[in-house]
């Protein structure tokens, strides 16, 4: 019977002392409260009662910093969020700072982070705040580094999350920003319709210009024909047949209208008189 118990007892005790470590994970084991070993991800065992192993996560980790009432240099009040973003580096000097050199890393880095984010902010306007975010996550994260390194942690990056400024100045930012892009969007809106009148203009100016050259081609093709029939009328037509030729050309031109000059010294102009029963006058 008591080596029953005592059989019973020695298992409860083995498997009371098995320890599996995650990949994610790395463990410290104590023996009577004094540092023993370094445990890696896997099997483990240790002595009930004797030993105790703390299992640390060495992957990233976020953290936030809690969202808080910064006064800015001009004197607002402005609603601060930010995030921190870290993990415990897996060797075992740095396993054991996290644990050792520090007590509660999480708890020390959120107001850590929240004292930086005040002194840093507190010396910039609420403007300047907003547009320098780049600039505050860089500072916030050189501090937090310069000040964990020996905690056996790594800040892998901070990010500010929001700097939102009072109600009131809210309402008046959003005005101006609503007024900004109005003023935008009318340019915008003029420029388009100056560039539509201009396109309008140019299109008239070339319609114009080509019933201009249309009625000086017109012309000029009319007056050429005159020519080169007078011209002809001279070489195959003689005497009163060269002037109805002429006239025949002439009567085509003046339907359209078109304006025919003729010297007062020829032959055309004493028949046209004839015809219209007008003497033309020899004005010395």
């Amino acid at each position: 019977m008591y080596y029953i118990i005592l059989v019973i007892f020695i298992i409860v005790i083995g498997l009371s002392g098995i320890r599996i470590v995650r990949p994610t994970h790395r463990g410290l084991t104590e023996r009577l409260g004094k540092y023993h070993r370094f445990a890696n991800p896997g099997f483990h065992w240790i002595i009930p009662f004797i030993e105790k192993m703390y299992r640390i996560n060495v992957t990233e980790s976020m953290i936030n910093a809690e969202s808080q009432e910064i006064i800015t240099n001009d004197n607002l009040n402005a609603r601060v969020d930010a995030q921190v973003y870290f993990k415990v580096k897996s060797d075992e000097e740095s396993v054991k700072s996290s644990i050792y050199n520090v007590n509660d890393y999480i708890y020390q880095i959120v107001n850590l982070a929240r004292t930086t984010l005040r002194n840093i902010i507190g010396t910039l306007t609420l403007k300047s705040a907003n547009s320098e975010r780049g600039r505050i996550n860089a500072e916030l994260h050189k501090t937090l580094l310069l000040e964990t390194h020996t905690w056996g942690i790594e800040i892998v990056r901070t990010e500010l999350k929001e700097i939102a400024p009072p109600p009131d100045v809210q309402e008046t930012m959003n005005k101006v920003v609503k007024a900004e892009n109005e003023k935008v969007a009318a340019i915008d809106f003029a420029s388009a319709r100056e560039t539509v009148a201009d396109g309008e203009k140019r299109a008239k100016i070339k319609d114009a210009e080509g019933y201009k050259q249309s009625k000086i081609l017109h012309a000029e093709g009319d007056a050429a024909a005159i020519k080169l029939v007078n011209e002809a009328a001279d070489l195959y037509f003689i005497g009163n047949a060269q002037v109805l030729k002429k006239l025949e050309t002439v009567e085509r031109a003046l339907e359209n209208n078109s304006k025919i000059i003729i010297p007062i010294d020829t032959k055309l102009i004493n028949v046209i008189s004839e015809i219209a029963g007008v003497v033309p006058l020899d004005i010395k």
